[in-house]
């Protein structure tokens, strides 16, 4: 029951995330967007959202991660209402920085849980498998209920649909989840709350600004510039301070780095693909929203299948080193199927066998890497550790997103305009990254192999 309710939080918090890309050109009709702030939509979620990450996992850490979900997903739930009754487009952009927010404080908390619930080996496996899973299906369906509830109620029935579900769920979390106690004398590290939130903060608007306006604007160039030196000084701050925010032994485990540096890769070709494979499937096939979404489907089943039944087994034979690297080469594999895509191409040829192996690969390694992260942290650090597996996974959707778009432009520009190039760009150079990913695992594991599924 518990691990339900963990798995239905982050249900939501992905269904949210991708259900109102399908609504996007209806609210900037009824609402009357300017086309330059519709993007705000969904950056100003991915804003707040990817930069309070690590704020949010440390604060459970400290204050009790029931307490914070609860908190977290009461204030999703407002935020959700204040969206679907925004009056103004104005009210939309803020809600939406406000829903971001919220869920920050929601996403780590749920992986710490998990953690707190089960104990190293098959069991904790299992319980992530099937969290990896919730998390690929939130984010399918959330494209096909998008494009339900748009073209049959309204835009604002897919906000307002949030509110009674969490109702239901504080309600349940409350009497079901233990709470646990405040650490006592525990700190926060504000400075390092502040240096850390506001480098990712400048990072994932630098990116956004150039994936809009180019990487020679002014605003991205600048933003990106002070996310270096903000970072640089929250390394010289953590290395310094009593209680950092992030403790240099949590970064200590090569098996723990190595996950972290794979999921920065992985969510960068995720986000690529899922990106230019719905583009394809609409501008070059012409497939309607909704039936983007449900051609994506078969990727979410095997996702979750793959995550919630074939990993587990995989985990206790295999390990964690081999498993990554078989779920990163089968992701490359799936991106240089897609590579083959063509102006006459076909859904059944060019795209399924593609979006199945990425899928598989996906749901081998996010399930693995998740294990590897939380494997022989501490109770104290474990919200921290599930801020820094999500923020690694959405900053790296960041970057991916920001260069695929950028690289499939310039590509399609110099091919006389050719979408097809553009995206056949952008799925050689995702293979590249499922090339980089595998190296890393290679390199960073070669020390310590976590066997924890076979505990």
């Amino acid at each position: 029951m518990a691990l339900g309710l963990v798995v239905a939080a982050q249900f939501v918090l992905q269904l949210d995330f991708s259900i109102v890309n399908v609504a996007l050109p209806t609210i900037k009709r009824e609402l009357h967007f300017v086309p330059a702030d519709l993007q705000w939509i969904v950056t100003g979620y991915a804003l707040t959202f990817g930069s309070l990450l690590l704020f949010g996992g440390r604060v459970g850490d400290l204050a009790g991660h029931r307490r914070v979900l609860v908190i977290g997903l009461s204030a999703f739930g407002v935020a959700s209402l204040a969206a679907g009754l925004a009056p103004t487009s104005l009210a939309l952009i803020i809600s939406r920085f406000l829903q971001g927010a919220s869920a920050a404080f929601v996403a780590p908390q749920a992986l710490a849980i998990i953690t707190d619930l089960y104990s190293e080996g098959p069991a904790r496996a299992r319980a992530l498998g099937i969290f990896q899973g919730a998390t690929a299906a939130g984010a399918s369906a959330g494209i096909v209920l998008g494009g339900i509830l748009t073209e049959f109620i309204g835009w604002r029935a897919i906000f307002l649909v949030n509110p009674p579900i969490i109702v239901v769920l504080v309600i349940a979390i409350r009497r079901v989840l233990p709470i646990q106690a405040r650490r006592p004398g525990a700190r926060l590290d504000i400075v390092g709350a502040v240096l850390a939130t506001a480098s990712i903060a400048f990072f994932i608007f630098g990116l956004s600004q150039g994936q809009q306006h180019g990487f020679t604007n002014p605003a991205a160039l600048t933003a990106l510039a002070l996310a270096v030196l903000l970072g640089v000084t929250f390394v010289v701050v953590e290395k310094r301070g009593k209680a950092p925010m992030v403790p240099l032994q949590v970064l200590a485990d090569p098996a723990r780095r190595a996950a972290l540096s794979m999921m920065l890769l992985l969510g960068a070709v995720v986000a690529g693909y899922v990106y230019f494979t719905s583009l394809y499937l609409q501008d070059v096939l012409g497939f309607s929203p909704l039936q983007t979404g449900l051609a994506l489907i078969p990727a979410t089943g095997t996702v979750m299948v793959t995550a919630i039944v074939i990993t587990r087994r995989a985990l206790a034979r295999f390990g964690v080193r081999k498993l990554l690297l078989v779920g990163l080469s089968t992701v490359g594999l799936g991106q240089l199927w897609l590579f083959t895509i063509s102006n006459t191409g076909s859904y059944q040829l060019n795209v399924l066998g593609g979006i199945l192996l990425t899928a598989f690969g996906m749901g081998l390694a996010f399930p693995t890497a998740s294990v590897a992260v939380t494997s022989g942290i501490g109770a104290g650090e474990r919200g921290l550790a599930g801020g820094l597996f999500v923020t690694s996974q959405q900053v790296g959707q960041a970057i991916g997103l920001a260069a695929l778009a950028t690289i499939a432009a310039a590509r399609t520009n110099a091919d006389h305009g050719s979408l097809v190039s553009g995206y056949k760009a952008s799925f050689l150079v995702a293979t590249g990254i499922a090339v980089v990913a595998v190296l890393v695992v290679v390199i960073q594991m070669r020390t310590r192999t976590v066997t924890e599924g076979a505990t």
